[in-house]
């Protein structure tokens, strides 16, 4: 296959998919990642695609938002990782925020039967795995709910948050980086993670490094508010310099 045909192959499938990796791609067709980045690059100069930490996706697609089940499949066990590496941190019969995302969920499923918490979240999804936690006091933040995300939204969540102060907070995001802070695609959504963030003493980010450099439509607060990011090792050890220089604190699980 000529390269303006593998080029546009890989346009295609951004455009189908929605995001390319450049080591699957390599895979796929058959040639070197190198290739790939090559072939990314001549892409994103054409105008049709934008690099993200990884991969691309196409150009004007910074409100694109995969669906739930298709997070939830994406970098298993790194979360897994993250979640693990986050339960340290949880205070002695204090109050936590979870913030809704997969990372987070990971998190509350592996909260130990023992913990005694009191746990705010505006996550159906998570709200469902601790409902039944014999040590958990929970409490649901109403409104809206996205149906791509299963999150309450809009007034009655913000209110909730604004009106609680807890030891620390959760939070997930679907970009980070030092000059784009912390981004998703959705407006209403970004607002409730604000108002989650201001509502706690300490704010631990979980993210997999797949989300490094990804940046997206809404953005709802910088690496300066963040104490701690949880992350993989798949983020390079200068990526992580770099995030330290911006705020936070960087763990790699």
């Amino acid at each position: 296959m000529y390269a303006p045909e593998r080029q546009q192959a890989i346009l295609a499938l951004a455009r189908t998919r929605g995001r390319v990796e450049v080591l699957a791609l390599a895979e796929e067709f058959r040639v070197t990642a190198e290739t790939v980045r090559r072939d990314l690059k001549t892409l994103v100069r054409a105008g049709v695609l934008r690099r993200v930490h990884g991969g691309a996706i196409p150009a004007g697609r910074l409100d694109f938002e995969p669906d739930l089940g298709e997070r939830e499949a994406t970098a298993v066990a790194e979360k897994e990782r993250i979640a693990r590496a986050a339960l340290p941190l949880l205070p002695r019969e204090g109050s936590v925020l979870i913030d809704a995302g997969t990372t987070t969920a990971a998190l509350a499923a592996v909260l130990p039967l023992d913990a005694t918490l009191t746990v705010v979240t505006h996550a159906l999804p998570i709200a469902t795995r601790l409902a039944d936690h014999p040590g958990i006091d929970l409490h649901l933040a109403g409104g809206r709910v996205r149906h791509r995300t299963r999150a309450a939204v809009d007034a009655w969540a913000l209110r909730t948050y604004g009106e609680i102060t807890a030891d620390i907070a959760f939070v997930a995001t679907n970009g980070f980086g030092p000059a784009s802070g912390l981004t998703t695609p959705d407006l209403a959504e970004a607002a409730v993670k604000r108002a989650l963030i201001s509502a706690a003493r300490r704010v631990v980010l979980l993210a997999d490094s797949g989300k490094f450099g990804q940046e997206h439509f809404a953005r709802f607060g910088t690496l300066a508010q963040v104490d701690l990011l949880i992350t993989d090792g798949g983020l390079a050890e200068r990526d992580a310099a770099t995030v330290e220089a911006a705020g936070p604190e960087v763990r790699r699980a």
